[in-house]
């Protein structure tokens, strides 16, 4: 631990600050402060020791080993601790506030890459978990052992997504070494300091204490319910949650709108009537404003014109997200557009496993001890109001020796990004503290697909579905799917080898995109598969397509998609297949993805958006289409 030699008391006779230079730190970091509730007292020593890199902890505070038979935990890390080693800190003492620096800062999914290449951090973290170094798995030992020690902060302020992505941060030896209290005396926040670009620590008294008092710190500080304390306790404290049900209910209506913008619904009476098929009879072309390129290139039918302003087109193709259905039903009553009310529903993940949960006889989502139902929806927890139910899952689990390893989802993320999987409770508890997210049951034993030169890979499969009406329910499916594989053969281990697990190629630059067209897939799939051919379980995707909708638009917004005859949608919904104890295939749904990036379509199928806009907006129904509801 860096440490000066100025006594702490003495900080401000031996520093100073000018007031131009404070009053520009107020200005760039009062938000930080304010929402890490960083008392003002505090606020002028903070910047003098940020200032001139004041690391004074070691003059106030000493840190040690617990030297008794207690002094491993259940995982076998050696317990330290740190206690005040002056004669008093006053909580009214402005002064008593101290830098913490960072050891080790780094994206959950570089963890290991970083413990492999970094010189000299995996002989660092090693020595602060104890783990010993020659371990011939070190860094797997490392790296599930280091959720007891890594904090976590995301800059929402930036404005490219992947930089807002979480970043964890172990502190250093000193930093790590305060330990958790219900009823702690000290809180350690992160400060990012913006002219250096650097995060920190920052540790300050909330209580006056004394000589030899342990320093300690609320771990799980905003989390006030007991159980989920407890919950969130587990990387810390051995905890058993086995008693707690884990079934699952239906959440109030206020939860499918709590925390997520307002829209309206459409005022119907406004609308202009339209013909039996639902479209306004008109011997013009369609005028159609798309912000989506590959919409204005490639919509080449004579029955659509593309449009370079909106205030002129029938059909509205936005790619921003559309809330104003009641303003756009009475503006503009003969124009459509290509969202639904609520379509929300089905397009962010914890909504989606709610409602394709209403396809069971009662909602308990399991038909029998660890089971879940529908059947083509992976076992789902919600990390955010559901963690107490998944740790007692969990833990059943792990009671009966089954497969226990899970992928960690954003509610709202596509392209895998912050997404993870592990076997490891601490981990999926710990991530859950970076953001919402979901827990999805990982499939194990999914159908594999031979690639030469390769071996036997994971892949998933997108269908493009088209949403027509909610009253009466019209939900078709483009027949040509779309395929997306692994780049290494399938196993259940290095869950880090993005390549080995993932199938999502086009975003990454280092990854090789296998291209097959669906034709050419379903030729090869039966030969590899003989015993269970492709027209055997396509059917069984698409019933579960019509189910999804139907579970979808079976409650009124928002708890479901809403009706809106000027509404037509586009989605994407990627799906695994996985193989049963009994040889059965049977679909798996992963997700529903809003706005999909359709360049592929376009490529492969140059009719693609012709034959999609005449189904939609002319209800020219067409061989390339399957109805499922």
């Amino acid at each position: 631990m860096d440490t000066t030699d100025a006594d702490n008391s003495d900080v401000n006779e031996i520093y100073s600050v000018d007031e131009k230079d404070y009053l520009l730190f107020v200005n760039q970091h009062e938000p930080q402060l304010k929402f890490n509730n960083i008392p003002e007292l505090f606020w002028k020593c903070l910047c003098l020791k940020l200032k001139n890199q004041i690391f004074d902890a070691g003059n106030t505070f000493s840190m040690f080993y617990v030297e008794n038979d207690e002094s491993e935990d259940d995982n076998g890390t050696l317990q330290t601790k740190v206690i005040v080693s002056t004669d008093f800190i006053d909580i009214t003492d402005g002064n008593h506030i101290y830098l913490i620096d960072h050891a080790w800062t780094f994206k959950a999914n570089e963890a290991k890459h970083h413990l492999r290449e970094v010189s000299g951090l995996l002989e660092r973290m090693s020595k602060l978990v104890n783990v010993p170094l020659e371990s011939e798995n070190a860094i797997e030992e490392v790296y599930n052992r280091i959720w007891k020690f890594n904090q976590t902060y995301s800059c929402s302020a930036l404005s490219n997504i992947e930089d807002q992505l979480p970043v964890w941060y172990v502190m250093d030896e000193f930093g790590s070494a305060i330990q958790h209290s219900d009823c702690p005396n000290f809180r350690v926040v992160p400060f990012l300091h913006i002219p250096e670009g650097i995060a920190y620590s920052v540790l300050f008294p909330i209580k006056t204490v004394k000589r030899n008092d342990d320093v300690t710190r609320d771990y799980v500080e905003s989390i006030t319910d007991d159980l989920e304390r407890k919950a969130r306790l587990i990387p810390w404290k051995e905890i058993s949650l086995r008693n707690i049900p884990f079934t699952q209910t239906e959440p109030a209506e206020e939860y499918f709108s709590s925390g997520r913008r307002n829209e309206s619904l459409p005022n119907l009476s406004a609308l202009i009537p339209k013909d039996t098929n639902g479209t306004v009879p008109d011997t013009k072309p369609l005028k159609v404003f798309s912000q989506y390129s590959f919409i204005n290139e490639n919509l080449t039918s004579s029955k659509f014109s593309v449009v370079t302003d909106e205030k002129d087109a029938d059909i509205l193709w936005l790619t921003s997200h559309f809330k104003q259905y009641k303003e756009f039903s009475e503006e503009f009553p003969a124009k459509f557009i290509n969202q639904f009310p609520f379509e929300s529903v089905i397009t962010i993940k914890d909504l989606l496993a709610i409602i394709c949960r209403r396809k069971t006889d009662n909602f308990s989502g399991f038909n029998s001890r660890f089971e879940s139902q529908p059947n083509w929806l992976p076992t789902t927890f919600n990390l955010t109001t559901e963690l107490t139910k998944f740790v007692s899952y969990f833990q059943h689990r792990q009671d009966e020796n089954l497969n226990n390893h899970w992928i960690c989802k954003p509610w709202n993320l596509a392209r895998g990004m912050d997404t993870f999987i592990t076997d490891n409770l601490d981990c999926i508890i710990r991530l859950s503290s970076s953001g919402p997210k979901i827990a999805q049951k990982y499939i194990e034993n999914p159908v594999l697909f031979h690639r030469d030169g390769i071996g036997s890979v994971k892949f998933d499969v997108r269908y493009v579905i088209l949403l027509k009406s909610v009253d009466p329910l019209e939900v078709y499916v483009y027949k040509n799917f779309f395929l997306r594989f692994a780049n290494k053969p399938f196993a259940l281990s290095d869950f880090d080898d993005y390549e080995k697990h993932f199938t999502v190629m086009n975003y990454t630059e280092t990854a090789t995109l296998h291209r097959l067209l669906c034709s050419d897939f379903i030729r090869e799939y039966n030969i590899q598969y003989p015993e269970k051919k492709w027209h055997e379980v396509e059917p069984k995707i698409l019933t579960m397509f019509g189910e999804v909708f139907e579970s979808a638009t079976s409650k009124n917004p928002p708890c479901g998609i809403g009706k809106n005859p000027q509404s037509r949608a586009l989605y994407a919904a990627d799906l695994m297949l996985s193989k049963k104890e009994n040889g059965e295939v049977e679909p798996k749904l992963l997700e529903i993805n809003w706005m999909p990036d359709c360049q592929r379509a376009c490529e492969y199928y140059p009719d693609f958006y012709n034959d999609i806009f005449e189904l939609l907006f002319l209800d020219e129904e067409k061989d390339v289409f399957h109805k499922v509801a």
